[in-house]
């Protein structure tokens, strides 16, 4: 009996009274909007600067290795990576740890296994590989709709 009467105090809450709204923050607003005009400029002038399938993949074959280390390193720690780790961390306490230490000897193995493949057969992606030794719509397919899974889950 006296149990309940703590619980349901607990999810009491207090009164707040009245909301106010605050002043509209133009400071933030003017720094979307530089950011995004930005970011459609950067595009649009890349997009003059690309003629083929080859420029778009491979920027033409004008990119110097670190360059490329660069861009491989920012899609391993993207914010969403980051944000999972930490997040496993504070769940499961030291196996997220070995989780996240997992994570981070587990790329360069995939990369030593897979990169060299992919270079010589002159294909992009895994699913390119897949679709050039399978049956090519099914995986093509298969890619696509895991594709989506994982989109949807970060937007979620």
């Amino acid at each position: 009996m006296l149990i309940s009467l703590f619980t349901s105090l607990a999810y009491a809450s207090p009164d707040l009274g009245v909301a106010e709204q605050q002043a509209t923050n133009w400071t933030a607003i003017a720094m979307f909007v530089i950011f995004v005009v930005a970011t459609l400029f950067i595009t649009k002038w890349a997009a003059g600067k690309t003629n083929s399938t080859r420029d778009f993949y491979t920027a033409g074959g004008g990119i110097t290795g670190f360059q490329n280390g660069l861009a491989i390193a920012g899609d391993f720690m993207s914010a969403a990576s980051f944000l999972g780790i930490s997040a496993m961390v504070f769940s499961s306490g030291y196996d997220g740890l070995l989780y996240s230490l997992g994570f981070m000897v587990g790329w360069p193995i995939v990369l030593f296994l897979i990169a060299e493949r992919l270079r010589n057969l002159g294909k992009y992606n895994f699913s390119d590989v897949a679709s050039f030794r399978l049956d090519e719509k099914p995986v093509r397919a298969m890619a696509a709709v895991n594709s989506l899974v994982v989109v949807a889950f970060y937007l979620i």
